[in-house]
């Protein structure tokens, strides 16, 4: 990873709460998060079930509001922006993996890929078009660019889904619990990709994850308590980050 890498902010959280309902039946998701996210890296974001660690993914990405605060992505304050301007944020600056590999039955896999650059009203370049190949050769898709996803193995599949989330050159990709439907190996393999791309593309990545395996291949693991920042460590093995997430749930 390049030193400008390194310095460079790519999303940022100040003084960020998040609370549902009002009164006595009021919620506090988030209280008063402050967060950086370096460039080309990868960053895992842990916490007991319920901790906020979902919430502050989805404030992040632009999917929920912020009750209180101010959230950047790049040098762009999104807290106040208008729903079609959060819309065009998520489609062209945003890349999503989820759990639910959420491809289209009926597309090929190179179509489920450049469906991004369709809804985005748009053809291919010559040079966005190169770039896709490219991609799915570096995943190992590209002898399987026609099939349709029924005929691929479940890490297959996610490859795809992360392709797709890679196609527009986002800014920033969240994936959500993204081996929690594949078997151990494809899990590794997924992994693996997901923190190579911050060394090849120098491309950032924030997991969500409530597994210490998954998130011991991160370059970063923040820990989230009672919607609060608990923790902020480096990469570590998974025992380490086991024992941290057993801790906070005692105290919780």
């Amino acid at each position: 990873m390049s030193d400008t890498a390194i310095r460079t902010i790519a999303a940022r959280a100040r003084g960020v709460g998040k609370t549902y309902g009002a009164g006595d039946s009021a919620t506090v998701a988030l209280h008063d998060v402050d967060l950086d996210i370096r460039a080309g890296s990868l960053t895992a974001i842990m916490g007991p079930s319920g901790s906020g660690k979902s919430t502050l993914m989805h404030v992040f990405a632009g999917l929920d509001s912020a009750s209180t605060g101010t959230v950047l992505i790049g040098d762009v304050d999104i807290t106040h922006l208008d729903d079609d301007a959060l819309t065009l944020l998520r489609r062209r600056s945003l890349g999503f993996v989820f759990q639910a590999f959420n491809l289209v039955p009926t597309l090929s896999v190179f179509g489920n890929v450049t469906l991004p650059f369709e809804l985005d009203g748009r053809k291919l370049t010559d040079t966005e078009s190169a770039w896709i190949h490219e991609l799915l050769a570096r995943l190992g898709l590209g002898a399987l660019e026609q099939r349709r996803p029924h005929e691929l193995s479940g890490g297959q599949q996610q490859r795809v889904a992360i392709a797709r989330a890679l196609a527009m050159r986002p800014q920033l990709i969240f994936a959500d619990e993204p081996t929690g439907n594949l078997d151990s190996r494809s899990s590794r393999e997924v992994l693996t990709l997901l923190r190579d791309l911050t060394r090849e593309y120098q491309q950032t990545v924030i997991l969500v994850t409530h597994d210490p395996v998954a998130a011991s291949h991160a370059d970063r693991v923040i820990f989230i308590a009672d919607g609060t920042l608990a923790r902020d460590v480096p990469a570590s093995d998974p025992k380490t980050l086991s024992d941290i997430i057993l801790d906070l749930e005692v105290r919780s």
